[in-house]
């Protein structure tokens, strides 16, 4: 917590009960390419860091800290008093993802396939808001989504982000 406090444009990840170990990889992937803190998932209902999702993560499951919880509600709680603003991702959500500002610190909580964000998850958020989809499909890979968002916040941020890698894990992210 105390890293996501003294880093003015904190980046976090949260999945919620994300099942496949391909979407998680690709998630820890693109989160240290973003420069996020950290990535976090709840103890159940979710993968854990299996073999293949190292194998997707391509290196980033070395260095990015994987913080698994046992109750992602309280976790929501002390990442909003750490001073993150959390944004989920909903098909029903009324906000635009690029009509929000992503710059400070921001915590983007993606939910798991299928099911998207739970009810308790969803309400921890400060915004839900949706991507924009002009075909026909309904929804977007948990994995590519992310990676919108998070490469929003980095296009809003001018590029710029925070570190990936290494600090924090040596920083002691710790939210549990």
């Amino acid at each position: 917590m105390k890293l996501c406090q003294q880093t003015p444009d904190a980046l976090v990840l949260v999945l919620d009960c994300v099942q496949d170990p391909h979407n998680l990889g690709a998630c820890l992937r693109t989160a240290n390419a973003a420069g996020a803190l950290a990535v976090v998932v709840p103890r159940d209902k979710a993968v854990s860091l299996t073999e293949v999702a190292r194998h997707v993560a391509a290196g980033a499951a070395e260095v990015t800290p994987l913080v698994t919880v046992t109750n992602l509600a309280r976790c929501l709680d002390r990442l909003k008093d750490a001073g993150l603003w959390l944004v989920g991702t909903a098909d029903q959500a009324s906000e635009d993802l690029y009509a929000l500002d992503l710059t400070g610190r921001i915590g983007i909580v993606m939910g798991a396939e299928g099911q998207g964000l739970r009810r308790l998850t969803a309400e921890k958020c400060d915004h839900l808001v949706q991507l924009p989809m002009l075909g026909t499909v309904e929804c977007l890979n948990v994995s590519v989504a992310t990676g919108i968002c998070l490469y929003e916040c980095v296009r809003q941020r001018g590029g710029a982000a925070a570190p990936a890698g290494g600090g924090p894990a040596q920083g002691g992210f710790l939210v549990e």
